[in-house]
């Protein structure tokens, strides 16, 4: 009881803190996707599976073309960047036809994710916890990696995060069986120190770039 205290009193102003820190990032980067692309601020994707399965929407910066999601699985020009992402087990498509230019570099420093902070004063999301994945991705994920049903059980048991243990360690390198397994030893085993030693690994992680698509 006194871990999901501390947790929440972190992660409340802890976003807080790091929304200051990067407010001037936040609006020069919303600045650029308006003049560099027509759409929306924030990414039109499906809403993700929160905590004992709630669905939310995710607040992300949009890094690809409108409407995205859809034209991956309507285009024909996208089968094979459809095909990478179902039969890979990877959660990113490995030089996505999708991304705009701006969105390669947002991406790759994990700067689109920064607007997941407001998820997290919501109460929808943690700023440390497992990766918020699409209910479609976890059926589809499961049904290619046969006996990983209780590792998502068990991530379902906490809130999403921002940055997590499989994120500062293979991020989009770790295929789905063994970034669930990670995800799942997370919920096991979450405490203030885990989540410590996670948030000092990810200022690393974000500026070097490594292991993202």
């Amino acid at each position: 009881m006194l871990y999901f205290f501390v947790k929440r009193t972190i992660d409340i102003f802890g976003s807080l803190f790091l929304l200051a820190i990067f407010f001037p990032l936040l609006i020069a980067v919303a600045i650029i996707i308006k003049l560099t692309s027509n759409g929306p601020l924030f990414a039109d994707t499906p809403k993700r599976v929160g905590k004992r399965g709630t669905p939310f929407f995710a607040y992300k910066f949009r890094s690809m073309i409108v409407n995205a999601h859809k034209l991956l699985r309507t285009d024909p020009k996208y089968k094979s960047a459809l095909k990478e992402l179902e039969q890979g087990g990877n959660y990113k498509i490995k030089r996505d036809p999708r991304v705009t230019p701006i969105g390669r570099i947002i991406r790759k420093h994990s700067i689109d994710e920064i607007p997941q902070l407001f998820n997290v004063l919501k109460g929808e999301m943690s700023i440390v916890g497992p990766r918020p994945y699409y209910q479609e991705e976890l059926v589809k994920q499961q049904e290619k990696f046969p006996g990983t049903e209780g590792y998502v059980k068990e991530m379902l048991k906490v809130k999403p995060g921002i940055t997590g243990y499989w994120q500062v360690t293979g991020r989009s390198d770790v295929a789905f069986d063994k970034r669930i397994e990670m995800d799942a030893y997370y919920a096991k085993r979450r405490s203030v120190l885990l989540d410590i030693l996670i948030l000092l690994k990810t200022p690393w992680v974000m500026i070097s770039g490594k292991g993202a698509a």
